[in-house]
């Protein structure tokens, strides 16, 4: 799918076409990595900036779940690094655990959140799309967050 950002009417447009399984979603963040890294790896702010994946974060025995809208799934963030990794782990009651690359870079002096949305088996175009919007605008409320 390509992507393009028009500066001028300050909108993103999508071409509607599937050229890839995967689609980098990214958001520039006016913070410093380190920061936009602290925040985003704490599952107890997960609900708060991505709603689009669940509206509820616990903990319970040590490890997080999150209550999308189809069921509780069980969340587990790559371990604390110093290279902006926060790859995600979610389990659903199936077992079949989906795997979310998803970064935090510099850029210029603030950062850049790069979320690899993939196709799943099964999924059609419309649904990857879908995923693909909610990301998005989940970084922005990232951003706006980090931002206030």
């Amino acid at each position: 799918m390509s992507v393009s950002f028009n500066p001028a009417t300050g909108g993103v447009q999508h071409d509607g076409g599937m050229t890839s399984e995967s689609w980098h979603v990214s958001e520039r963040i006016d913070r410093p990595p380190a920061e936009v890294y602290a925040y985003a790896s704490n599952p107890a702010n997960l609900a708060r900036w991505a709603p689009g994946l669940g509206s509820s974060v616990t903990e319970i025995d040590g490890q997080w779940f999150v209550d999308t809208p189809s069921e509780r799934v069980r969340l587990a963030f790559a371990p604390r690094n110093d290279l902006g990794v926060l790859d995600h782990y979610l389990t659903p009651d199936s077992g079949a655990v989906v795997y979310v690359p998803m970064r935090v870079i510099a850029y210029g002096a603030g950062s850049e959140v790069v979320l690899t949305v993939r196709r799943r088996a099964g999924m059609t175009d419309e649904e990857l799309k879908a995923d693909g919007d909610a990301v998005a605008a989940d970084l922005a409320r990232l951003k706006q967050i980090l931002e206030e």
